[in-house]
């Protein structure tokens, strides 16, 4: 029986959240055995290049890999499917799918509904990303004119399919990572990049957690430190310095003697990742982030056991729930124009995280640990059961069996 063909446009081999979530749903058209399938590599703004040239493992990718000849187009493929941002969809296939993270904010540019559209199915990572899609309704003008003339809102089909989690990878292990030169055996973690924003309005909130952090711990006689797996989005030694110089900056308006902050900078493997996760000296996981849409960090982090503290918002509440990891309470507030970009407008929200609850759940997870394991045991299989890379595959198999026509 000839298999239909699938052609998957996507970052494959760049170092971003959209090049794994690329890579991971590959693999898992590629297990499913029942299409042709190749890839269509592009490049993702201006993250690193060259992932599977470093990481072994997934060589296996390089013999489905597109090489187009120059000014040869590429054979119309019974089914498209193009992971990115949604402005960016444009269908190429008998039957197309845009396949997208979405927005971490209430809020997306018109385009994006615009691009959905053009779509036969859109396929988000989360359900906070599938129902702004849907709740996004704009006017049309005229551009000469400002007359307007119709509406724009979303009109495709949607699905949601979460990131799953690859159990070979995340899981507990006893760490031989070298953290020697962090004196405390008492550890809060965030994992993410800090992105432009003043402090406060970051949307990883990494300057407000720091700072939070600070004032929680400072002058106590037994003070935690806080581990900062962060960059801007480059390795360089000028994007290090730059984190550094933040962090101090911070520092400087809060007076006493203050905890120590960490900064563990650069690229880790993912067993590097999982060792981390893992260590001894790591006993809870941090992020004030202001929203996810997804959050894959806060997936891989359940599998260590340990308790999760972050906000109470967005992608990431498809998998931690309530009765097992620490969602801290806050309120929607705009998007501040240092963040904006063309993606976050005006008019976009996101989440306040309540500093104060925050606070007190730092001190209390310090204080009374282990009473948090229960919870954390209970994510722990709660996310093992339910969002494993194999339950991703199924659920892959499903929206193509249930969407695609024969």
């Amino acid at each position: 029986m000839i298999k239909p063909t699938i052609i998957l446009s996507c970052p494959i081999d760049c170092y971003a959240g959209y090049g794994a979530r690329g890579r991971d749903v590959a693999k898992a058209i590629i297990e499913l055995d029942k299409y042709d399938f190749k890839i269509l590599p592009q490049r993702w703004g201006n993250c690193s290049w060259g992932f599977i040239d470093d990481h072994k493992e997934w060589d296996f990718l390089k013999e489905y890999i597109l090489t187009p000849q120059h000014n040869t187009p590429i054979p119309q493929p019974e089914i498209w499917i193009q992971l990115t941002i949604p402005n960016e969809f444009v269908p190429q296939g008998k039957y197309n799918i845009g396949m997208t993270a979405g927005i971490e904010s209430t809020l997306c540019p018109p385009e994006w509904i615009e691009g959905c559209n053009r779509m036969d199915l859109v396929i988000g990572s989360s359900k906070h990303t599938i129902e702004v899609l849907k709740e996004c309704k704009f006017q049309k003008k005229d551009k000469h004119t400002n007359q307007v003339i119709g509406g724009i809102e979303l009109n495709t089909k949607t699905e949601v399919l979460f990131e799953g989690l690859n159990l070979d990878t995340y899981k507990q292990v006893k760490s031989t990572l070298d953290l020697s030169d962090i004196r405390e055996s008492f550890c809060y973690l965030f994992v993410g990049h800090w992105i432009h924003g003043d402090l406060g309005h970051d949307r990883k909130n990494v300057g407000l957690l720091v700072k939070s952090f600070c004032e929680t711990f400072k002058n106590k006689q037994q003070q935690p430190a806080l581990i900062l797996k962060t960059t801007h989005g480059s390795i360089s030694y000028v994007d290090r310095e730059k984190i550094l110089s933040k962090i101090q900056n911070i520092k400087k308006t809060i007076k006493g003697k203050l905890p120590n902050i960490y900064l563990l900078h650069g690229e880790f493997s993912n067993r590097e990742m999982n060792e981390l996760y893992n260590h001894s000296k790591v006993k809870a996981m941090v992020s004030l982030t202001k929203g996810e849409g997804f959050g894959r960090p806060l997936l891989e982090f359940t599998q260590t056991k340990k308790p999760i503290i972050t906000t109470a918002w967005s992608g990431h509440l498809d998998f931690l729930k309530p009765d097992m990891s620490i969602l801290l309470p806050g309120t929607l507030g705009d998007v501040h124009p240092s963040a904006r970009n063309n993606w976050f407008i005006e008019g976009a929200k996101w989440f306040d995280v309540d500093t104060k609850v925050f606070g007190k759940v730092l001190k209390d997870v310090h204080k009374k640990y282990k009473p948090y394991l229960l919870g954390s045991m209970e994510q722990f299989k709660y996310s093992k059961i339910n969002f494993s890379f194999e339950k991703m595959k199924d659920k892959i198999d499903s929206i193509f069996q249930n969407n695609i026509p024969n």
